[in-house]
């Protein structure tokens, strides 16, 4: 805009009456987050019969009230410091918050996030610290003939040093979300930014890439799961970890490479890892499960397998649908004889959960 322009426009606003501006209607600020944890939520809905509030913090949505100008609100006491997702149900059909730019995207719908920092700052919180770098990167698979997409995180002091080679972790999503679950809602760059700098984990470079080679599959589709399995290890071993070695300075030590993930992530790098053990060195699984008969192999050698192995991490909630699953597979490699920490904990199967197991289990990494 040139300086004329702007001056024209001063004008204009100069000679409007103050009862213009009185008029104007605030903007409406939604989540606004008070003391003590307490949050507003807003929506500016007039013609809705009936909204609710539906957050990761309860189980059941809460019902909102209209005023004068058909903005509706509803004021939820302490919310527990953490990373949320939320939505509004708008007359039966779920809606994200307009006026709130944080959002989770994923493949099936995407929902509104709330973050209240904690006192004193959790390990997912952004902290006045040293921070890595986020690259995206685009490339086409030759062996699914399209585009597909990565992201990677390098630790801080990685562009500085020209020299040092860094472990990697491959951290895989789940089957609702996409390869850029774990920076715009487990916010793994920040975790990973806060254990380096607090010397709890080492130095590392962290892929992640879309685990839907062939487009989401529901989990009934057996034989489609199994070819979607097959395709996500073809390019990841043939495609996607050579771009990565290629690019970044990664290094070639298997023990310095581990694979882990969540739910599907986990399937996959139980079954990746443990049918690649001379690629990698430590398998992690947050709630996720395997059919035994994948690794099979592996578990038949016990000796040879926990030769191979640095670490094998397997993590669920108690309240997870996963967990028998778990279990069963935790009671084959004790009677098999095969070394890994088995771990427990509260909740279900949900990014709360996955960000603990993440804060976990990266100070284990390539010790």
């Amino acid at each position: 805009m040139t300086s004329f322009n702007h001056l024209a426009l001063l004008g204009i606003m100069a000679c409007l009456p103050l009862g213009a501006w009185a008029q104007r209607a605030a903007p409406i600020v939604s989540p606004e987050i008070g003391e003590k944890g307490s949050v507003v939520f807003r929506l500016k809905a007039g013609k809705a019969q009936e909204v609710a509030l539906r957050g990761q913090w309860d189980q059941k949505p809460v019902a909102m009230t209209k005023d004068s100008e058909g903005v509706w609100s509803v004021t939820v006491p302490e919310v527990k410091a953490g990373v949320w997702e939320y939505s509004f149900i708008v007359d039966g059909m779920s809606m994200i918050d307009p006026t709130n730019p944080a959002q989770k995207p994923q493949r099936i719908s995407t929902s509104s996030i709330l973050q209240i920092p904690g006192t004193p700052p959790l390990v997912w919180d952004f902290q006045e610290v040293p921070h890595g770098t986020v690259h995206q990167h685009s490339y086409l698979s030759k062996s699914l003939g399209r585009r597909r997409e990565l992201w990677v995180y390098t630790p801080p002091g990685y562009e500085a040093d020209a020299q040092t080679q860094y472990p990697l972790l491959v951290l895989q999503h789940g089957s609702g979300d996409r390869h850029d679950g774990w920076v715009t809602h487990g916010k793994a760059h920040w975790i990973l930014d806060n254990l380096i700098h607090e010397k709890k984990a080492v130095p590392m470079i962290v892929v992640m890439i879309d685990g839907h080679p062939l487009g989401m599959v529901p989990r009934e589709m057996a034989d489609r799961r199994g070819a979607s399995l097959a395709a996500f290890k073809t390019e990841l071993m043939s495609e996607s970890l050579p771009l990565v070695k290629s690019t970044y300075r990664v290094s070639s030590k298997r023990e310095d490479h581990a694979i882990a993930g969540l739910s599907m992530g986990g399937w996959q790098s139980l079954s990746t890892g443990m049918t690649h053990l001379d690629d990698f060195g430590t398998i992690g699984s947050f709630s996720g499960a395997v059919d035994e008969k994948e690794i099979q192999a592996a578990l038949d050698d016990a000796k040879g397998t926990n030769a191979k192995l640095k670490l094998l991490w397997i993590a669920c909630g108690e309240k997870d649908f996963l967990l028998e699953k778990n279990q069963q597979l935790v009671a084959t490699l004790k009677a098999k004889g095969i070394q890994h920490e088995w771990r427990l904990t509260p909740g279900d199967h949900s990014w709360p959960v996955w960000r603990d197991y993440l804060a976990e289990f990266a100070p284990k990494l390539f010790r």
